[in-house]
């Protein structure tokens, strides 16, 4: 009965994932972007992601300094390196997964695709080195990352806090107490906000396919297929599986505590925006405990990028295949390696791997402006 209170039904939710279907196509036939109506539903779709995003900041730092203030230091350092060990093997896994469906089904190969163009701001764009990311790290000002929502720096803050607070004891029993009813705060909020999930979801999904429609789809279909066959896989099966194995959970357990997750995220696409749903969801639905996933979800969801890895390492190969490109082993062994760097360091916002694909392209040589063919379906 509790659940019933906390969550809306998944199957409000899938109503809402096929109206939204409807109404887009219906929108895009009365004119797409054009439409007096899309202006609502752009409105309501931008503020249910503002409402997520509200959220995002205080639950991440709260939820990281009170985590990391209440666990054992020595069990801390453990989980931390076992954390960031999974996190980077599944993308790696991830992105190899791409590369060899791409080599599987060829995709770009004999592809006839429009001209298209590469916006200005991601040609210009320096992309960062190693070392601007490892940089990126430490925030020079807290107060900055936190208003520009730089959710690295605001990870590696939140930990250096909480570990401090640790290390203090009881001097800064004040200070987490805060820090614990701020996340409890954050919670409430994230309740609400999940009342409005359905709607959210068919606002959001009327305005993607409302305003592109159907047609820019048809060039790309085999592409998309290749993306979406490969995270299929890795989501429903190599995710699962791991899980089965490591934590002893069924997958089918799995998959049904985490739908409304994944459906925030497929309408979303954004881990960030999806990360209250994602920690209410595990702790009530999986039962995860609450120092585990407190610690790990915010850091997953900046740092875990298995979807942005494998659609940057098939993206890649197929602007190669398109531009008649033949990219040897060795070259391949790049692209997974820069794609898995390249997913780290995007941040969890919609579209943010277009910029971060500009490190995988320069890696083995490929023009940017290849980056214009897949833009209408990124």
């Amino acid at each position: 009965m509790e659940r019933d209170r906390e969550f809306v039904s998944i199957r409000w939710v899938v109503a809402g994932i096929l109206i939204g279907i409807v109404g887009g196509l219906w929108l895009n036939y009365a004119g797409g972007a054009r439409s007096p109506l899309f202006g609502v539903v752009e409105l309501g779709a931008d503020l249910f992601i503002r409402l997520l995003r509200m959220v995002v900041v205080p639950l991440v730092v709260a939820s990281l300094i009170t985590a990391a203030a209440g666990l054992d230091t020595r069990y801390l350092g453990r989980l931390g390196i076992i954390t960031l060990i999974y996190y980077t093997s599944t993308t790696v896994l991830a992105a190899a997964l791409g590369l060899v469906i791409v080599n599987l089904v060829d995709p770009g190969v004999g592809a006839v695709i429009q001209e298209a163009t590469t916006p200005k701001e991601i040609l210009e764009r320096e992309p960062p080195t190693f070392a601007d990311l490892l940089r990126n790290l430490i925030p020079a000002n807290p107060i900055d990352a936190l208003a520009r929502t730089d959710m690295l720096q605001i990870i590696s803050f939140s930990l250096i806090v909480g570990v401090a607070l640790n290390i203090m004891g009881d001097r800064a029993q004040a200070i987490r107490g805060f820090f614990s009813e701020v996340l409890e705060l954050s919670l409430v909020i994230v309740r609400w906000v999940l009342y409005l999930l359905p709607v959210g979801v068919a606002l959001l999904l009327a305005r993607t396919i409302g305003q592109a429609g159907w047609e820019v789809f048809a060039p790309l279909v085999k592409y998309m297929g290749a993306v979406l066959g490969g995270l299929a896989i890795h989501g429903l099966i190599v995710l699962p599986l791991l899980v089965w194995v490591l934590g002893g959970v069924s997958p089918w357990r799995f998959l049904s505590g985490i739908s409304n997750a994944m459906l925030t995220a497929l309408s979303t696409s954004s881990s960030a925006a999806t990360l209250p749903v994602t920690m209410r969801t595990v702790e009530r639905e999986l039962k995860v405990p609450g120092y585990i996933s407190r610690f790990c979800i915010p850091i997953g969801a900046t740092v875990n990028m298995d979807g942005t890895a494998l659609y940057e390492a098939v993206a890649a190969l197929f602007i190669a295949q398109a531009y008649g490109v033949s990219l040897e082993f060795t070259q391949q062994i790049v692209v997974l390696f820069t794609a898995t760097l390249a997913a780290i360091g995007a941040a969890g916002i919609p579209s943010a791997g277009l910029f971060t694909m500009v490190i995988v392209l320069q890696s083995v040589g490929l023009p940017l402006e290849g980056i214009g063919l897949i833009l209408a379906v990124d």
